[in-house]
Formats: structure tokens, C-alpha cells, sequence
């Protein structure tokens, strides 16, 4: 034997039905930090202040030390063989 039964009602109505808490101002609250926070973020992110602290100063010496290192080994391994 096989019985459906078919509820309508809104998603409101279930929450409260099955006594779930409204999230509504919880959400509401959340999105308007997360929208505040990414705001700030993309404001700070100015293409200038990002290519200074990429490639300037301690960064593009340690880049141009991994550089160096990597091509060491490379000619390194090349040059016996290998």
C-alpha cells in the first residue's frame, strides 16, 4: 500500500509549522559585513600599491635568488648528462 500526501505552503509557513528559527535578519546582517569587507578589500587593492609589493623591493630579490638557484641546477644537471 502506497499513501502521498501533498503539503502546500510557503517556505515561512514550514519554518514556522516545524518551529525553525527565522534567518532573514541573521542573513541580512551577514551579507551586509561580507559586502562592507569586500568593499574595503577592493578599495585597498589598487593596481599600483599591488605591482610595488610584487615585484619590489625584498620580493624581487628573492625572486631573482630562486631564479638564479633554478638555473644553477638546470646547467648543473645538464652539464653532467643527465
Amino acid at each position: 500500500m502506497k499513501v502521498t500526501i501533498n503539503v502546500e505552503c510557503t517556505p515561512e509557513e514550514a519554518r514556522a509549522f516545524l518551529g525553525l528559527p527565522d534567518l532573514k535578519p541573521l542573513q541580512a546582517s551577514m551579507m551586509a559585513e561580507f559586502e562592507e569587507r569586500l568593499r574595503t578589500g577592493l578599495n585597498e587593492m589598487d593596481p599600483q600599491a599591488l605591482a610595488k609589493n610584487w615585484f619590489g623591493g625584498a620580493n624581487m630579490k628573492a625572486f631573482e635568488e630562486m631564479q638564479k638557484a633554478f638555473w644553477a641546477q638546470m646547467m648543473g644537471k645538464a652539464g653532467k648528462g643527465e
